[in-house]
């Protein structure tokens, strides 16, 4: 499975942390994983197996030999272009679990071994346009439109390799353990001695001591030593080439046949990069994703959906975290989480607000602002023309403090707008509260 994270923070968390390296760099983050999600910039981007594995194949990297298909006839033809002794079908979504999945066709499983061709056009016709449900997709699961068709290669050994951002090292390292196909951070906890890491000069890159090191340290021997050291050296020139904070493969595999090929992959990417990456962010695919979210991306809006009513409006991630606390504190529940950051335009504050009133769940809104960089008075226009353009029903609670605050509380009261205010945080919840139980 491959994953497009958003954000450097996000994504030098590495989501698995190696004792010592990763987890080091998640806690100067935050803690948790739920954490990290909220506190990044731009929605998480997803890409799907083969596009990952395309771009490793463009950089040299080995790979299965695959071709996708979006018909079963399409799927049936790449199964004989294949000609190989065993072919492996995949029904490309971006939730885990297929392999265990169920679609409503009846069919069981998003992962098919075959070495009949025509068994591969069967099952594709079973998959696709059909919805999958795993353990991590909806109830309802999600619609399959592209299946991967893919040589199937044994495996006799399975090693772990990534290499990743790290802040502890001001730069790119490597690390690896010859325990592959397994969660890493097991193998970081049970035997530390089985990771290894090789702090790479950005400058410099990888050199062939380090590579052949590495290739080593995995377990590689005789001429399978040297083809995974260039296995390596490609993956980085694969890491800079697209920007990654983080290439991720597990397993690096040994077939019988004497290949080293990269099975599965990971690969997180720096949004800051978009601009000169505009071919890999237009593989972004949307189709699993909430609507509300990858409309909130549209507008450099962070945006997370809640399963409560009240939802809330506010600028900067730690004031946020406490906005849905203080709200759950007095009997409440966030409908969202939604930070505008710093430097919010009135534009903006209109696309929050369309933003949460199309939710159905909402029943109050609650603004709670801090000016910094943030100018109140931008806030408080956006308030009053979201209010009139888009006649807000619900209960709208203000609590504004900080740049051009009495101007932003000036417009708020000759707006003539049924808009309460607050004076702190506390009281601001607890109005918020108050108004859906008077409703």
């Amino acid at each position: 499975m491959t994953y497009f994270r958003f954000n450097m923070a996000a994504s030098m968390a590495c989501q698995a942390a190696v004792r010592g390296l990763r987890a080091a760099s998640t806690k100067q983050l935050l803690g948790s994983r739920n954490q990290l999600a909220r506190v990044s910039p731009r929605r998480w981007l997803n890409l799907q197996e083969y596009q990952s594995k395309k771009l490793m194949q463009d950089s040299g990297v080995t790979v299965q030999r695959f071709f996708v298909a979006d018909t079963a006839s399409e799927a049936l033809e790449a199964a004989k272009r294949l000609k190989a002794k065993e072919i492996v079908l995949k029904a490309q979504i971006l939730a885990g679990g297929r392999g265990k999945g169920v679609f409503d066709s009846g069919l069981k499983g998003g992962v098919h071994l075959t070495k009949d061709p025509a068994v591969v056009g069967e099952l594709a016709g079973k998959m696709l346009g059909f919805s999958l449900t795993t353990k991590q997709t909806p109830k309802e699961g999600v619609k399959v439109k592209t299946v991967m068709v893919a040589e199937a290669l044994d495996i006799s050994r399975e090693t772990y390799f990534a290499i990743l951002m790290d802040r502890s090292f001001n730069g790119p390292v490597m690390v690896g353990s010859p325990q592959g196909g397994v969660d890493i951070e097991e193998v970081a906890a049970a035997t530390p001695e089985l990771i290894f890491k090789e702090v790479i000069d950005i400058f410099e890159g990888v050199r062939d001591d380090q590579a052949l090191r590495m290739a080593a340290n995995l377990g590689f021997k005789g001429p399978l030593e040297r083809q995974a050291a260039n296995q390596i050296k490609r993956l980085y020139d694969l890491f800079l080439k697209v920007d990654a904070t983080q290439v991720e493969v597990n397993p690096l595999g040994e077939t019988p046949e004497g290949q080293v090929v990269c099975f599965d992959a990971k690969i997180n990417f720096d949004d800051n990069a978009e601009f000169r990456q505009k071919a890999v962010f237009a593989m972004d695919d949307t189709a699993e994703s909430d609507p509300l979210e990858t409309e909130a991306a549209r507008h450099d809006l962070k945006y997370i959906g809640l399963d409560g009513n009240i939802a809330c409006f506010v600028n900067g991630a730690g004031l946020a975290m406490a906005t849905c606390d203080i709200i759950d504190l007095h009997g409440g529940k966030p409908a969202n989480f939604l930070d505008l950051g710093g430097g919010v335009k009135e534009n903006q504050v209109y696309a929050a607000f369309k933003l949460l009133t199309a939710d159905p769940k909402v029943e109050a809104i609650l603004v709670n602002i801090f000016g910094g960089i943030v100018n109140c008075a931008i806030i408080a226009n956006g308030i009053t023309k979201a209010c009139r353009e888009l006649e807000l029903k619900v209960p709208l609670v203000v609590r504004l403090e900080g740049t051009n605050v009495q101007e932003a509380k000036r417009i708020l009261s000759e707006s003539g707008l049924p808009i309460t205010s607050a004076t702190d945080l506390d009281d601001a919840a607890k109005k918020a509260v108050a108004a859906i139980a008077k409703n």
